[in-house]
């Protein structure tokens, strides 16, 4: 999938789940797992596009992606 959007993707391992999940600040709500890395960043990047694509049907405005010194 093409990376239209440049949201920052937090990804880390969770031992609760026992898969690593990948999470983007800037869009409540959106996350994804998977059992390795590259699994995580591949189904958040789905999600963000779900995410987006759910905002611009409900009428909802999209975030800009502001990045890392948002949150540091």
């Amino acid at each position: 999938m093409n990376n239209e959007h440049n949201y920052e993707i937090i990804l880390y391992w969770s031992k609760d789940d026992a898969a690593f999940i990948a999470e983007v600040p800037e869009l409540p709500g959106c996350a994804a797992d998977g059992l390795t890395r590259l699994e995580a960043l591949q189904q958040v990047e789905v999600v963000i596009h779900e995410w987006i694509e759910t905002a611009l049907q409900l009428g909802r405005s999209i975030p800009v992606a502001k990045g890392r010194l948002v949150y540091a």
